[in-house]
């Protein structure tokens, strides 16, 4: 890892490291010599000159280690970010890599929240590695130096060595083990500490007074974490002072059995004193093997944790087309057609499918709507189109070839999509167009044509900067949209990339009257040149579209041209009449007060079919006329029978209700704008 990332500064560590642990033995030879001369017998100038050469050689290597330590601090430093930089993006590569299918899988998530922090245990893993090499390298140094004083005080070193050792690589298993039970409880304390401490959540959080609860949850995970921590605290020290007893021990035998040997003549005084500061200086390198012995372990397992990551998330990966597989194409020319056969998908964690055996055909220029109740598998359905999800069973097919004979990136290019959970880029509003048609260079021509599309111009000039503008609170300088705004960024976003095939999932489930109706007007001035899905609850505006198919529990149950499935009297036209009803009553029950109505434009009258006193018996009439006139228009525009229509404002009548028409333009035909909303019983033309 390390030498992959840089083998210049790697090499360059383990040359220093080790020239300096060699110059550590050379230097206790060297104080051994200095000791000698200095406990010879002779006047005292003459030891010390003797002893000059050999203070000369200590002072030499010590200066040399000391310029060692320095390269290879600098080295390490370059190293590790490196290596950092490394193994996250090969991180990165993968997860942004993967099918989407992996982010529905269980394991996937807590696998990358671990291989996450193997990632961190990367620089670790790298810098404890190379410290522990030099620990051993030290401890090798003064091993060395003691067998050349006598042989017997190896064997006390290494029993030192190995029970310590030991000791630390069980107390390190312990820890690990620690951090694998309690992954899900730290994966809670981190949302738990989000939630507390994000602007996205402040505002319900104070509302509803959230704060003790979510902090007395918080309370709760970390008490069970303490008590995990505090429990594997006591493991480790029991391990490590079983290892450290026995060390020190060992350590003692060393000098008991040195004395021994001084009193047995065996060795010189001048030896005897080496060896003492050899022990000591083994006793400073044993320490720090066995913490970095601890260290590697440790950092080692949770950096096997991000190895295993990857390796398992492989089976995410989209696969890669055969060098002989002549049958797949880079990208189609265009779209003539698309067709979904026998279409199938089913969630791993679910008994149903959320789509089942769809078979439908779309044409080019064709505007479709998928319409169904929440859960009815239209996201999913859409998903699939769009080349996000491949299908349990069945067969997609563009231009008559299945989708698995195109690439699968060249046919994504070929497709725009505003998801309904669109995401908000914390870059510029320009930026977050143009990441639209993040390969083709978009100018400001093209970003801003896009958004006027989406209704988005007029509120991005109105921000600080423009377009140039942060979108982000987290930044300084940043501003924050409105949801309705985000939408309306989302869809200028698939505006810009102009594909053949646009699909808008709730693209204006956020936006206001006006942003509404602007943008289904773009997406009407589309139909018969471009191909546009649309899945939506606001029925009134798919009015239009060439073929709607009505889904439920991941079925088509019926399928046709808005005429067509109101005269079928089946699930659309129930859930037409519910929103249609839920319209009128809403104007029902407002207020006639001609002080509350905002003035009306030229042309334009109000319609009030209150039976007030104040209207007299000639006025009531022609008012009724009026109001019959306006109910039966906006019948023939929503494929409502009169006699249906009829019943409807029959029953208004009943209840009594004072029911507005709208603000008709009797001198001008009805343009296909207010067409949808007089196809929603007029309600919103109160507003124009």
């Amino acid at each position: 890892m390390a030498w992959d990332a840089d083998k210049v500064r790697t090499a360059l560590i383990v040359a220093a490291t080790t020239c300096s642990g060699v110059l550590a033995a050379f230097g206790l030879l060297a104080t051994q010599r200095v000791l000698i001369e200095l406990f010879a017998g002779g006047p005292t100038p003459d030891r010390v000159r003797a002893a000059l050469p050999a203070l000369a050689w200590l002072a030499a290597v010590t200066m040399i280690r000391g310029g060692l330590g320095l390269a290879v601090g600098y080295a390490l430093n370059g190293l590790t970010p490196r290596v950092h930089l490394a193994v996250e993006r090969e991180l990165f590569e993968n997860t942004t890599g993967v099918e989407l299918r992996a982010f529905d899988d269980d394991g996937f998530a807590e696998g990358m929240e671990r291989a996450t922090r193997g990632t961190e245990a990367a620089i670790e893993l790298v810098q404890n590695t190379m410290n522990l090499f030099a620990g051993v390298v030290s401890l090798l140094a003064v091993i060395v130096a003691v067998v050349t004083i006598h042989p017997l005080l190896l064997a006390a070193l290494l029993v030192a060595t190995v029970s310590t050792g030991y000791a630390a690589l069980r107390a390190g298993h312990v820890r690990f083990q620690s951090y694998l039970a309690s992954s899900t409880r730290r994966r809670r304390q981190w949302v738990l500490q989000r939630l507390m401490a994000d602007r996205k959540s402040a505002a319900e959080l104070r509302s509803y007074g959230l704060r003790g609860f979510l902090l007395r949850l918080y309370d709760q995970v970390m008490g069970a974490q303490i008590g995990e921590e505090l429990r594997v605290a006591q493991r480790v020290t029991a391990t490590t002072s079983i290892g450290a007893a026995i060390g020190g021990i060992a350590l003692a035998g060393v000098y008991v059995l040195l004395g021994m040997l001084l009193v047995d003549g065996e060795i010189p005084l001048a030896a005897a004193a080496t060896c003492v500061i050899a022990v000591q200086a083994a006793q400073r390198a044993l320490a720090q093997v066995t913490f970095q012995v601890d260290r590697v372990f440790s950092s080692g397992q949770f950096f096997n944790e991000y190895i295993r990551f990857l390796a398992s998330s492989a089976a995410f990966l989209p696969g890669k087309p055969k060098p002989d597989d002549a049958d797949i194409r880079p990208a189609p020319d265009g779209l003539t057609e698309l067709s979904l056969s026998g279409v199938c998908f089913h969630y791993p964690d679910r008994d149903r499918p959320a789509v089942g055996a769809v078979t439908l055909t779309i044409h080019a220029g064709q505007t479709i709507a998928l319409v169904g109740e929440n859960g009815s598998g239209k996201s999913t359905l859409a998903a699939m189109i769009s080349g996000l999800r491949e299908p349990t069973s069945g067969e997609l097919r563009w231009n008559s070839r299945p989708y698995a004979s195109w690439d699968t990136d060249g046919l994504r290019r070929h497709i725009a999509v505003a998801v309904q959970d669109h995401h908000q880029w914390p870059f510029s509003a320009a930026t977050n167009i143009a990441m639209g048609d993040i390969d083709t260079p978009a100018d400001s021509a093209r970003i801003e044509a896009a958004a006027c599309e989406a209704a988005a111009h007029d509120m991005i000039t109105e921000l600080p900067h423009g377009y140039d503008t942060l979108l982000d609170r987290t930044f300084k300088e940043g501003q924050d949209l409105s949801g309705g705004q985000w939408q309306r960024i989302a869809a200028a976003r698939a505006f810009l990339r102009n594909a053949p095939l646009l699909i808008m999932d709730e693209p204006s489930s956020a936006l206001d009257p006006r942003a509404e109706d602007a943008l289904f007007q773009a997406l009407r001035s589309r139909q018969g040149t471009k191909t546009t899905i649309l899945i939506t609850h606001r029925l009134a505006n798919i009015t239009h579209a060439d073929q709607i198919f009505v889904l439920e529990h991941g079925v088509v149950i019926e399928a046709g041209t808005h005429h067509e499935l109101m005269a079928l009297a089946g699930l659309y036209q129930q859930l037409f009449s519910l929103q249609a009803a839920g319209y009128a009553a809403n104007a029902a029950a407002s207020s006639m007060s001609s002080s509350l109505m905002p003035p009306c434009r030229a042309g334009v009258t109000w319609l009030d079919t209150s039976a007030s006193a104040s209207t007299s018996a000639t006025q009531r009439p022609e008012r009724q006329r009026h109001r019959k006139w306006a109910a039966t228009r906006r019948s023939a525009d929503a494929g409502i029978s009169p006699g249906e229509a009829s019943s409807a404002e029959s029953s208004y009548q009943a209840n009594g209700a004072n029911f507005l028409c709208t603000a008709l333009r009797f001198s001008a035909p009805v343009g296909p704008a207010r067409r949808s909303w007089l196809t929603s019983w007029g309600i919103s033309s109160v507003y124009r």
